[in-house]
């Protein structure tokens, strides 16, 4: 039994009015329905009528957690989870498999590099995208205890170890205090933003990597605090730059009246290769050295160079 199924059991045994479905998605589900009768519901390659069942079920004071790969569930649920779930404010929480570069050898049609920008529409929707399963696991009791409906990107990867704080929502963690350069990140690529920071530094370039432990909410105290201490604000995701941290975080700046240089790391007008995950962030130029490089381009371009007189 793998530790997701082992927390969900034990909130399971601490609130009887939760529920766990699945649209045939059971790849973190393998070995607990048999402990859940009732309490377990296989819809089948159903994601909308999944939601419409979670609804129902929330109506009448039960906590669903629903688990579908992540672009049919925010796809192809979207107008249920919108109107259902989202007008509603119901307390039901999406899980979703496989999204962004986790996805990695499936093709444009299973890729959720657009779910954060979709998912961040519904109004008081909770985005939460862990870093590790550690993280995953830390974060869950919080999200099912919240009284909002939440995604979460569902992350199994081996533990980085660097987070040890108790989870917050809208909390983050910030790693260095480097003044030259913040990378702001969630999920799995913050281990590539640490090998970036790693290589920044070998060249003088004093960093910080900042891990946003919920999107939405964001922390919006460290975001603004680390745009105005450092020259250059980096965000970094595997989702489109449309609507995503990038859109984000320059929301939340402008609505501050703060002004800085932030430049993305994201996709922007294509699905990514189809490929094994080292591979994808090799051709689509994610792994740690190639971010530091890409930032390192960042900062020449936009060094000021003065004009004598």
């Amino acid at each position: 039994m793998n530790r997701y199924e082992q927390i969900l059991l034990e909130h399971m045994e601490r609130h009887r009015n939760l529920v766990v479905m699945t649209a045939e998605n059971r790849m973190a589900l393998r070995n607990i329905p048999p402990y859940l009768g009732k309490r377990f519901i296989d819809v089948g390659i159903a994601e909308q009528t999944m939601v419409g069942m979670a609804t129902g079920l929330a109506l009448r004071g039960n906590i669903p957690v629903v688990h579908a790969l992540a672009t049919f569930l925010t796809l192809r649920a979207f107008e249920f989870i919108r109107t259902d779930v989202g007008i509603g404010q119901l307390p039901v929480k999406l899980v979703g498999a496989i999204a962004g570069f986790l996805s990695e050898a499936n093709g444009p049609t299973h890729q959720a590099i657009e779910d954060i920008s979709i998912m961040r529409g519904i109004p008081n929707m909770g985005i939460f995208c862990p870093c590790d399963e550690l993280e995953m696991i830390a974060g869950l009791p919080t999200i099912l205890e919240a009284q909002r409906p939440f995604y979460v990107r569902y992350n199994a990867m081996p533990s980085l170890g660097t987070i040890n704080a108790p989870f917050e929502l809208g909390s983050s963690i910030t790693i260095g205090d480097g003044h030259d350069v913040a990378i702001i990140t969630y999920g799995f690529l913050l281990k590539e933003a640490l090998k970036a920071k790693e290589e920044l530094e070998s060249q003088g370039i004093a960093t910080r990597v900042v891990y946003l432990r919920t999107v939405v909410p964001i922390d919006e105290y460290t975001v603004i605090e680390s745009a105005q201490t450092c020259g250059l604000t980096v965000t970094l995701e595997d989702h489109f730059q449309t609507g995503g941290l990038y859109s984000i975080v320059a929301e939340t700046l402008l609505a501050n009246r703060v002004s800085a240089d932030v430049q993305p790391i994201a996709l922007r007008s294509r699905w990514f290769k189809p490929a094994l995950l080292n591979d994808v962030l090799v051709y689509e130029g994610f792994t740690g050295a190639m971010i530091a490089t890409r930032i390192q381009s960042m900062i020449e371009d936009y060094v000021v160079i003065p004009i004598p007189f």
